[in-house]
């Protein structure tokens, strides 16, 4: 029952390289099976030597052993290019092979058992034939069987077969190795198609995340970039305005606290659209998700206008919800339904297969997912009920105010820790003026002072009042 669980958690393309191969070994194992029972017949036992009737059975066992091993190799070498099979085990495979073969070829010279030769001999090149097909190419597989066949046709009339017997037994020899070889080649080729699409899939994967962090980092550029340029200019030209005594400075520092504020915003702005679920977005993924492992996802959620943060919130309870389903239990179906009720939004997440071991995150030790949700929810007044049901089931309620007002949406250090991130409202606290000290008289800039640049036309520019004071000109790098 264990096997069985494990078995219907792999991934799809896991179930497939298990089949495969499982397949292949079937084949192998079969042949070796099938020889056994041959070696075992009447003429057999009673007409070939005793030696050859002990021997033989065992070199067949020793046959599919050492052809086992080798297939297993020959698969990884196929599937993973540049893996290299050991010498020594196709020397042990093609040894233990070619002395099934000559066993099978004195049985048939010594116990008159012409019908059967054929299939006693397609049954003992199968094990080593299945993995030689794997490790060469076509051109040099094509060669080899036809220097078997010219081999078998030299020693086939041994047996005491006539050349037309002799000709039928190759070719059922023949369609025997070359259907295995057919068989095998083409179910690893499709193999590694899959092993490649699985790859290409990973990293298209990886550069949409690359592309994400790109863009991520661009944004902070362009916002960080731009007004941080601009708060170095204004702070060194309030710098000099203060050592010079002149009022404008506390203008210019405020203007350098105001775009401080402005970029702390915007930064934020980013950070939220990049951290911030979407519930359609997040819908769409969780059947996606569900059905590629393999659990029948059935979706109900109609089309509601609701607010920012409410769509958010339940999407962190679906993406939340489809992992807990991914990693605990042994589900096989799952229904997730969002409806409104009465101005308040219900989403319900239903899955099956919650009976095994770590099927729930809502007892004690068990994680803190559904704490976490319970955080977000909080915020915008929200709710969460999670719990095990009957026939083995899980169920996830969150029930949201439709419209999203409660105490998450206020703005200030108030708010609750699921909104952490999120804008900030910070007042501009008034700076009071202080009269500078009298200084003497001069006719022009203090000895080493330069005269602080002012870009042409900015708002914050001194008045036309105070031509004292120097042109801001310095370009602002952004």
């Amino acid at each position: 029952m264990k096997s069985l669980r494990a078995l219907s958690r792999r991934s799809g393309l896991d179930k497939v390289d298990l089949y495969t191969r499982v397949t292949a070994y079937m084949l192998l194992w079969t042949a070796v099976f099938v020889l056994g029972l041959l070696l075992l017949v009447r003429q057999v036992r009673h007409e070939a030597p005793l030696p050859l009737v002990i021997v033989a059975p065992l070199l067949n066992l020793a046959n599919g052993f050492f052809g086992h091993r080798f297939l297993r190799l020959a698969m990884d070498a196929y599937l993973h290019p540049g893996t290299p099979v050991p010498r020594h085990v196709v020397r042990y495979a093609a040894a233990a092979g070619a002395a099934t073969v000559g066993a099978v070829l004195l049985a048939g010279a010594t116990a008159g058992i012409g019908d059967l030769l054929p299939s006693m001999l397609g049954a003992a090149l199968i094990p080593f034939a299945a993995g030689h097909c794997l490790v060469l190419p076509v051109r040099r597989i094509v060669l080899h069987q036809a220097l078997l066949i010219a081999l078998l046709g030299a020693l086939v009339p041994l047996t005491g077969t006539n050349a037309g017997q002799t000709l039928a037994f190759l070719g059922i020899v023949l369609f025997f190795t070359g259907w295995l070889a057919v068989t095998i080649r083409l179910s690893l080729w499709v193999l590694g198609v899959v092993f490649e699409v699985r790859a290409a899939r990973d990293v298209q994967t990886r550069l949409a995340v690359a592309e994400e962090r790109l863009r991520f980092g661009r944004d902070l550029h362009d916002i960080l970039g731009r007004n941080l340029s601009v708060i170095a200019l204004k702070s060194e030209l309030a710098v000099q305005l203060a050592r010079r005594g002149r009022p404008e400075a506390v203008d210019q520092m405020t203007e350098v606290q105001r775009i401080a504020q402005e970029s702390q915003r915007e930064v934020r702005d980013v950070v939220r659209g990049y951290r911030e679920a979407d519930l359609r977005v997040e819908l769409e993924g969780a059947r996606g998700v569900l059905g590629a492992a393999g659990i029948d996802c059935a979706v109900d959620a109609p089309a509601l206008d609701l607010p920012d943060p409410v769509r958010s919130a339940l999407g962190w309870v679906v993406r939340e919800t489809t992992t807990n389903v991914l990693r605990h239990g042994d589900a096989r179906n799952c229904a997730i339904t969002v409806r409104e009720e009465n101005g308040t939004v219900l989403l319900t997440v239903v899955n099956d297969g919650a009976d095994g071991p770590g099927a729930g995150t809502d007892l004690p030790g068990r994680g803190s997912g559904l704490a976490g949700l319970r955080e977000r929810l909080a915020a915008v007044d929200g709710t969460l009920e999670a719990g095990r049901g009957d026939g083995g089931t899980f169920e996830v309620t969150a029930r949201v105010p439709a419209t999203g007002t409660g105490p998450g949406t206020a703005t200030g250090a108030s708010a609750p820790p699921g909104m952490r991130g999120m804008p900030v409202t910070v007042p501009v606290v008034p700076v009071r003026t202080v009269a500078p000290a009298p200084e003497p008289p001069r006719s022009g800039p203090a000895p080493g002072k330069v005269p602080a640049p002012t870009a042409p036309g900015s708002p914050t520019s001194e008045s036309p009042g105070s031509p004292s004071t120097p042109p801001l000109t310095k370009a602002v790098d952004r």
